[in-house]
């Protein structure tokens, strides 16, 4: 499949008003596109993690990390603009302006509570520790487990079946920018080394969005995302050196050979689930979902649920503390 024209993927985004569903124009950019856009650029997730712990003026973030005026004011305009913040002004004719999250943006929190997760469960390393999590309910530190909220079980990678949906074209689920990691000093990894190796790229996110829905073969990737061979066996050289995929020799040729997510790499799959659920309920395509699940356990749609993996509660955003102690 070929890449998208330049002028599709640079379509603006009109949002308006941020607290309800933006609706997509037909052919553009679809929900998984634009959340994978989003979270898969560090600086968003950094300036997001510190939204939501209460940073609001250009000078909190400013304190808080070591990023360059430009990138900032950039980012959070960015972020504006997909409805994510909304300027506040600071106070009566000040001409200064606080940034607050919308419901838009505090309902990204189990995205980043995933991706937390996973970073502390499968990456050593971190520049900077990860914030431990409490579930208020319970009073202790968890883990967060997919759920189904139809039947309220677990839910693995292997449990649903499913797809592309009416929006839902490879095409249209892979971000316009061609990487968005933010650089970093050598030798310094950041607070999401791995998660920017696997989504900050828009043919590695496309390529690990492929291997959840089946494809293993070197070939299949190349077909199914229309990305030159060189890029991908960049990808899979990257995801099977990360430990996320595993490589089956399938003889002399490399079209032959196989990569099977491994263990660490399924584990990633609660991180794709809530992004996906995110974007399709903020980013609405006029033809329809990008991805439709099926849980296999209870027959009914997938909906995306967190749950405390100590006392198996539903999680909810005003009960879980995140310390950084």
């Amino acid at each position: 499949m070929s890449q998208r024209n330049a002028t599709e993927t640079a379509a603006p985004l009109t949002v308006h008003p941020p607290d309800r569903p933006t609706r997509l124009p037909r052919g553009t950019t679809n929900a998984v596109g634009l959340t994978l856009g989003l979270i898969g650029d560090e600086w968003n997730l950094l300036i997001l993690r510190y939204a939501l712990l209460g940073a609001r003026r250009y000078v909190d973030w400013k304190e808080a990390l070591p990023i360059s005026d430009a990138v900032l004011t950039r980012r959070l305009a960015a972020l504006t603009e997909m409805g994510v913040l909304m300027k506040a002004e600071h106070r009566a004719r000040s001409r200064r302006f606080d940034y607050v999250l919308t419901k838009r943006g505090r309902d990204l929190w189990p995205v980043l509570l995933t991706i937390w997760a996973w970073e502390s469960a499968w990456v050593a390393g971190h520049r900077e520790r990860l914030p431990r999590m409490v579930h208020r309910g319970c009073g202790r530190e968890f883990m967060p487990v997919l759920g189904c909220g139809a039947c309220g079980l677990p839910v693995r990678a292997g449990d649903i079946s499913g797809g592309f949906g009416p929006s839902g074209t490879w095409s249209r689920s892979v971000p316009a920018a061609t990487t968005r990691r933010r650089s970093q000093p050598s030798g310094e990894a950041g607070l999401f080394p791995e998660t920017m190796a696997l989504i900050g790229n828009r043919w590695s996110a496309a390529l690990l969005g492929a291997a959840f829905q089946g494809a293993h073969r070197f070939r299949d990737f190349e077909r199914w995302l229309g990305a030159p061979p060189t890029i991908v066996s960049d990808r899979l050289r990257v995801f099977c050196e990360l430990g996320v995929f595993v490589q089956t020799p399938g003889g002399e040729r490399a079209a032959w050979s196989s990569y099977r997510l491994t263990e660490k790499g399924r584990a990633f799959h609660p991180v794709i689930m809530t992004a996906v659920d995110w974007g399709q309920r903020w980013f609405r395509a006029a033809e329809g979902p990008a991805l439709v699940y099926t849980h296999r356990a209870c027959g009914q749609d997938l909906k995306v649920r967190l749950l405390c993996d100590r006392c198996d509660a539903v999680l909810r955003g005003t009960q879980v503390a995140v310390l950084l102690d």
